[in-house]
């Protein structure tokens, strides 16, 4: 058995291809089947079932790639040492980022970390909450910018940062009158919200305290994964929606007008860094830490919120 099979069958397992695993592993998919057959042989079972489409991983090979990733893990982790001596940070960072997150924070962050970092290459996604969860778990990413807890025993999660929830709301709603609101003031009818998919969807329902499906408007339903597209609903079609607190930093004058803050508790979400336990590239993933740290202002930075909102 070799660290070299054990790649092929956590590729073969994670793009469910032999032909797209062995384009990821830079082999041919002879040679990767090859490696894959000789493992196979030499453990007297079957790892893959090759008669479905896409391939399939069978139960005992789901108990075999589950340990496989662990030993890589640890293999890799001895030229984690190597690199960790090195006095420059260097090779790649994978990173898996909400939508609802990504807008307020990469474009502030990544000119400085390149600047800084030039020998790191950043890779990043920006994927639903169960997208970047599935691909922590399959090794696919390094890590992941989420709304937290997730409640995933196999994930660490590392809070970052702290963020208000905020009202933005049009002339014409009974909500703009008031100076401060509660939850229970907002009229679930005419409330903009993200499509399913998005935990801040999740959340938004959960400071109202109702679960039931949104449309905005009776005769209309609109589906977005965009918070600036919420936004422009409720300026150029009337209603409210629910606004991360980093958003406010690219509203104009006029625009801020229409933000109303929740009055005390206010609801907030936290904001992690999402690693494997077993993760890698720690001296990189804890400078992707501080450069977060050095942007939000330090106010979101405290752990004492009066309520977290949960997932």
């Amino acid at each position: 058995m070799t660290i070299t099979q054990l790649e092929y069958i956590v590729a073969v397992d994670t793009y469910k291809s032999f032909v797209l695993a062995a384009e990821k592993c830079f082999v041919t998919q002879p040679t990767l089947s090859m490696q894959v057959q000789k493992l196979e042989d030499m453990l007297g079972v079957k790892i893959f079932d090759r008669t479905r489409q896409p391939i399939a991983t069978t139960e005992v090979g789901t108990e075999i790639i589950a340990q496989a990733r662990v030993m890589l893990a640890e293999s890799y982790k001895i030229k984690e040492i190597v690199t960790d001596r090195q006095k420059e940070l260097s090779g790649e960072l994978k990173i898996g980022i909400i939508p609802t997150i990504s807008p307020y924070i990469l474009p502030k962050i990544i000119a400085r970390f390149v600047e800084k970092y030039p020998l790191v290459k950043l890779l990043v996604w920006e994927q639903n909450t169960e997208q970047i969860i599935q691909q922590l778990k399959n090794g696919t990413i390094d890590c992941g910018i989420l709304s937290t807890p997730l409640h995933e025993s196999t994930l660490t999660e590392i809070p970052v940062f702290y963020e208000n929830f905020v009202a933005y709301v049009a002339k014409t709603s009974k909500l703009f009158k008031k100076k401060q609101i509660t939850p229970d003031e907002i009229d679930m009818e005419e409330l903009w919200v993200l499509n399913e998919g998005h935990c801040m969807r999740e959340q938004v329902l959960n400071i109202c305290q109702r679960r039931k499906a949104t449309k905005g408007f009776k005769h209309f339903e609109y589906y977005t994964g965009s918070v600036d597209t919420l936004k422009r609903m409720v300026e150029q079609n009337n209603g409210a929606t629910i606004l991360p607190e980093l958003a406010l930093s690219d509203l104009s004058e006029k625009q801020l007008d229409k933000v109303r803050y929740f009055k005390s508790p206010e609801p907030a979400r936290e904001v992690s860094i999402v690693i494997q336990r077993n993760f890698l590239k720690r001296r990189m993933i804890e400078a992707l830490k501080n450069e977060i740290l050095d942007f939000v202002p330090k106010k979101l930075r405290t752990k004492k919120k009066k309520e977290v909102i949960d997932i």
